[in-house]
């Protein structure tokens, strides 16, 4: 028995033996992934599973084919890395071949995007049940009547049984991710980290969007009471989920949204969360969903006997997920979509505890955190790391970009000047020392929020501001219900000469790093850059 599709696999070149499961919805899945072996549920009724050794993207893994479409259209490099026709059409073929011995597939169809002139149709072949149940919870699912008839443009396969050859598949490991523009093909094998194919569809949307002068962003966005929308770009643990979760604003999205003439829109229709560590109290909003059933908790610790779960383990994975459709969150935009920005907010983590708590920028200061994309890490697990580590990575999201940087720093910079937006960088990261010193703790989270709500609701602007000395933006020096040590950087530090050699180390960093995109940007984005003393 075959379940009907509008648009049959044979029509992709599909040919399977497997009995197709298509467009199941959240409780069948749970069901295949529970009977099949794939995870358990958990007391209060998440689906629990587990990814193996991959807890996690894999970056040095991910290919496009470069050919005809894209030699000139993408910017190749160390996230875009080439792969030849030749070496995917013999990737496919094996691809077609471990397809068609499958005893059961899962099929969803699906959109990527919520503004229905700028999203592209998606769909995704899995083996595994739940991540189907993935892919369904975080892209947008279609109505019933959209079903019917629909045909996918781009179609994702993703078997994580399947072992890629370097020799023959012109790749670097058993596993594999390759990006064909061409075809429209995307083949995900050798992981079971679902998110690797939530992030091949921001791929295609980050190549597609750009022509049609829309802006792709890696980011999150909420809705303030008078229908203001705030933008929060930021890598991963900058907190892009935890700060758009705000029960005093509606939520569009946690990470992916285009920005077109008339709104900013949501990619997706789920939110994909980091689990470690989380706690009811600051934040509520995420906490609930670990206890809704359709959430997926991915290398989430699970007692086998209790079936209760334990969010601070991580033995399992620093970087647990959970995944669950956008509205478990009670605040939730209901059309996934709202108004163009006032307001847009670059987070970064610093854990060399030298940016402020928050800074206002120029469009031409904003242009130039955005290309630079900073954030800093602390390898705590490593033996030996003394200090931070800092990660540039431009647009806050490279390797989902597939085209130069500056086809979306203009891009933002056109949409700031026309929409007159406010642009703020907010330090999610340590104060008062290095993240590696004894005693140098976090921001605090409510310092945090206070810091944004006043930016937001227009009150930070009538503050008192000074430029900060190293990075040339505009630093409030009082904000109620905020410790003004806090707004003061240097003057956190028990070694001010400390903290003023430490900040010049981070500016050469920065320096250092735009090199690649002076060339490319205005006078005024280089004039923009901290100065070096």
């Amino acid at each position: 028995m075959t379940a009907t599709l509008s648009y049959p696999l044979s029509r992709q070149g599909i040919a399977t033996k497997a009995q197709i499961f298509a467009n199941l919805g959240t409780a069948p899945l749970v069901e295949h992934a529970v009977s099949n072996g794939e995870g358990m549920l958990s007391v209060d009724g998440p689906l629990v599973v587990a990814t193996g050794k991959h807890t996690g993207r894999s970056a040095k893994d991910k290919f496009i084919v470069k050919d005809a479409e894209t030699q000139d259209t993408v910017w190749w490099g160390k996230t875009n890395v080439p792969m030849t026709p030749k070496h995917f059409a013999a990737l496919k073929e094996d691809f077609l071949k471990a397809v068609a011995e499958k005893e059961k597939l899962y099929v969803a169809d699906l959109f990527g995007g919520s503004q229905a002139e700028n999203r592209v149709n998606v769909r995704v072949i899995n083996e595994l049940a739940w991540h189907n149940l993935f892919i369904r919870t975080l892209l947008v699912r279609p109505a019933k009547d959209e079903l019917e008839g629909f045909e996918p443009e781009y179609t994702i396969i993703d078997l994580p049984s399947f072992r890629a050859d370097p020799a023959r598949h012109g790749c670097r490991t058993e596993t594999v991710i390759a990006v064909n523009f061409t075809e429209k093909l995307i083949l995900i094998g050798g992981t079971a980290y679902a998110g690797e194919m939530k992030k091949s569809v921001f791929g295609i949307l980050n190549y597609l969007l750009p022509v049609k002068g829309v802006m792709p962003m890696h980011c999150s966005a909420n809705i303030g009471p008078a229908g203001d929308t705030a933008v929060f770009f930021g890598l991963s643990g900058t907190g892009k989920t935890t700060l758009s979760a705000d029960a005093s604003r509606t939520l569009i999205g946690d990470d992916e949204h285009g920005w077109s003439d008339t709104a900013v829109f949501n990619f997706e229709g789920g939110c994909y969360a980091k689990m470690i560590r989380l706690s009811a109290e600051a934040e509520p909003e995420i906490f609930a969903t670990t206890k809704r059933f359709g959430t997926v908790l991915e290398n989430v610790v699970i007692d086998l006997e209790t079936r209760q779960i334990d969010l601070d383990d991580n033995s399992l994975a620093e970087n647990s997920r959970g995944s669950y459709p956008i509205d478990f969150i009670p605040n939730s935009s209901e059309e996934n979509l709202g108004p163009v920005p006032k307001n847009i907010i670059f987070l970064t983590a610093d854990a060399y505890g030298v940016l402020p708590p928050i800074a206002r920028l120029t469009p031409d200061q904003a242009m130039y955190h955005f290309l630079s994309g900073y954030t800093a890490r602390v390898a705590g697990t490593e033996i030996g790391v003394t200090e931070p580590e800092a990660t540039f990575s431009t647009c806050f999201g490279a390797p989902f970009m597939p085209r130069h940087p500056t086809v979306y720093g203009n891009l933002l910079k056109e949409r700031i000047a026309k929409g007159g937006v406010k642009c703020w960088l907010v330090n999610t990261g340590w104060s008062g020392g290095k993240a590696t010193m004894p005693g140098i703790k976090r921001m605090p989270i409510k310092a945090t929020r206070a810091l944004l709500n006043a930016a937001l609701d227009g009150s930070l602007n009538g503050a008192e501001f000074k430029e900060d000395p190293n990075f040339g933006f505009e630093v409030p020096v009082e904000v109620p219900g905020v410790d003004s040590k806090l707004l003061d950087p240097r003057g956190a530090w028990a070694d001010p000469a400390e903290y003023d050699k430490t900040a010049q180390t981070l500016v050469k960093q920065f320096i250092e790093n735009f090199g690649q995109f002076e060339a490319h940007v205005d006078e005024s984005v280089r004039k923009a850059a901290p100065v070096a003393a």
